[in-house]
């Protein structure tokens, strides 16, 4: 393994290389420019090709073309850029190419400023297109997990022909440590329904219209049973220190990083916090949460946003326990003092004892 520091956004593109990523198309923006200029460095260097595209919607559409072509692909926004490439995922969700796509979180709505935010929850999460589609999402916490959890985003991406999000606020991009890489690089290979403009590939027809009602139905439930899959296979998270825990932390990004400290602290006072960390934000982690309800009191949901991934963390406990809500927006972050006091208050209140026998909560 090769140990390098870097800034998250640049172990980004370097693990893409790796990866067999051998197209950039994008335009750059804070605080997600330092991939577009790693990937103009580093691509022509393995053969690949850097486009600095006039829009994100221009980019998005090379996107699509390159994937067509079988190229694995990617480029790298933040929220006003990824809401100009909305139209163009949807279409690729719809055509079924795989890509990957950075979002490197800013604060908003509209242009609001530069400083980290993780208010694009809905726009990614939920799908910010049109029609029956969803992509999957990765929340790295660290600047390894930005090389390691890119590598996974082209697996899945290929695996599973969608669009993948890398989605991490600015303090994860921004940050520098150190990193390993795998000495081994993956040789990306021509898929078979890629139109590669040969002989065999002249019966490849790349598209997302479908005009008879049936068969765009056909299509959308075939893809519905993708994202089924998905769902069964592929939700992540890490549980720090949950063994016993009666208040659970929940947060993601740079805010796990806050509540482990929180949690650390917590328990030297004798106090049984934990830290469960959404790693998949789609396929959301519901099962871990319903495990750790049989045991912990309450949750604590702490985010860089007004509320967006709580509502999912309320949908997978569905209403066993109580959940608690702690935010900050506008680029401020929670301070690890806020979140001790509230842990403090909670631990002092009698709250309802976990049911040992209670029936298994269905999974949402």
């Amino acid at each position: 393994m090769r140990r390098q520091l870097m800034k998250g956004n640049e172990a980004i593109v370097k693990s893409a290389i790796l990866s067999g990523c051998r197209a950039f198309y994008g335009y750059p923006i804070t605080p997600a420019s330092e991939i577009t200029e790693a990937a103009a460095q580093y691509l022509p260097q393995v053969g690949g090709v850097f486009l600095q595209a006039e829009s994100e919607v221009a980019a998005i559409n090379m996107l699509y073309g390159a994937a067509a072509a079988g190229v694995r692909v990617m480029t790298a926004s933040s929220g006003p850029g990824i809401s100009l490439m909305q139209e163009g995922i949807s279409y690729m969700a719809g055509a079924e190419l795989p890509c990957v796509i950075a979002d490197i979180t800013r604060g908003g709505p509209g242009l609001g400023n530069i400083a980290a935010e993780q208010s694009d929850y809905h726009q990614v999460v939920k799908g910010g297109g049109h029609g029956n589609y969803r992509t999957l999402v990765l929340a790295p916490h660290s600047v390894q997990e930005m090389a390691d959890l890119t590598a996974l985003a082209f697996e899945l991406a290929d695996r599973y022909r969608n669009p993948v999000v890398v989605m991490a606020d600015g303090f994860i991009g921004q940050m520098m440590e150190p990193v390993e890489f795998p000495q081994t690089a993956t040789e990306p290979k021509l898929p078979k329904w890629a139109v590669a403009g040969t002989e065999e590939s002249r019966g490849n027809l790349i598209s997302s219209i479908y005009l008879e009602p049936d068969k765009l139905e056909a299509h959308v439930r075939q893809l519905e049973a993708k994202y089924y899959v998905a769902q069964q296979r592929e939700a992540r998270a890490e549980e720090w220190r949950t063994e016993g825990a009666e208040i659970v932390l929940v947060g993601y990004g740079i805010v796990a990083r806050i509540l482990k400290a929180v949690a650390a602290e917590a328990c030297a006072e004798g106090l049984k916090v934990g830290v469960l960390r959404p790693i998949t934000l789609y396929p959301f982690p519901s099962l871990q949460f319903q495990k750790l309800a049989d045991r912990a009191r309450v949750f604590v949901v702490v985010e860089m946003s007004n509320g967006q991934m709580l509502e999912d963390v309320r949908l997978a406990l569905n209403g066993v326990r109580p959940v608690e809500f702690l935010s900050r927006v506008g680029g401020n972050v929670p301070s690890h003092g806020e979140v001790l006091e509230l842990v403090r208050k909670l631990a002092r209140q009698t709250l309802p004892a976990p049911q040992p026998e209670r029936e298994s909560v269905g999974h949402v």
